[in-house]
């Protein structure tokens, strides 16, 4: 299933959020620009390599873990740009909404980069570049979850290329992306050994680290409401 869009209304612009997107886009755009050889390097230097931060001595320079931050403006291809920003787009405004935009900018930061650090401590060993906005924008998702559980997501079922269009509760729709994580996650961690394609702990620990934070960085007539409710 594919999100079109949502039908929670928004009553702000939601001004960190395309600017978190143009971030990205402009990034990867520049990076797509360069030598391949430069491209590779910045990779590598910015994007969060596990073993860099295990094993001192494996050749890439010690960062103070400034890749953990920076590796989330970082895609390794158009595929993986696209998917990120596009839910990011349907889901990231309204979440801004409820929290301001100072605060969800560092609610943004702070899944993302729990959830890279989850990554590294789950395989801390590998040897690529983990990159990409994934993990934040599960925290984002997380915070929409809990949030906006009623609101529908219009979705597209790609059967046969169709335009089969369904109205699915955020709540079912954003569950069922939970369980593909950690289905993928632990399918991974039991029976890896084969070529890494997605920060699967990433995306699970941007989530785990959305549901515990986003009542904390709610505004405050929101927390009342959250409170009320709970």
């Amino acid at each position: 299933m594919i999100p079109i869009r949502d039908t929670a209304p928004c009553h702000s612009r939601p001004l960190v959020t395309w600017g978190i997107m143009a971030v990205c886009i402009i990034v990867f755009v520049t990076m797509k620009l360069m030598p391949d050889q430069l491209s590779y390097r910045l990779i590598n230097l910015y994007g969060m390599v596990p073993i860099r931060y295990t094993n001192p001595y494996y050749g890439l320079p010690f960062d103070g873990y400034l890749s953990f931050l920076t590796s989330l403006f970082l895609h390794g291809n158009w595929a993986h740009l696209i998917m990120n920003m596009w839910f990011l787009w349907i889901f990231g405004d309204n979440v801004e909404d409820r929290m301001g935009r100072l605060s969800f900018l560092i609610f943004y930061l702070t899944c993302g980069l729990l959830a890279t650090f989850l990554q590294w401590l789950f395989d801390p060993n590998l040897a690529i570049p983990v990159v990409g906005a994934s993990g934040a924008i599960a925290g984002v998702l997380a915070a929409y979850f809990f949030l906006y559980p009623l609101e529908r997501v219009v979705v597209w079922v790609p059967i046969l290329f169709l335009p089969i269009v369904i109205h699915v509760p955020a709540i079912a729709f954003l569950g069922l992306w939970v369980l593909i994580q950690l289905h993928s996650a632990t399918t991974a961690m039991l029976f890896g050994g084969g070529a890494v394609d997605m920060a699967w702990w990433a995306h699970v620990g941007g989530f785990i680290a959305g549901s515990v934070l986003y009542k904390l960085f709610l505004r405050k007539e929101d927390q009342a409401e959250k409170n009320e409710l709970f």
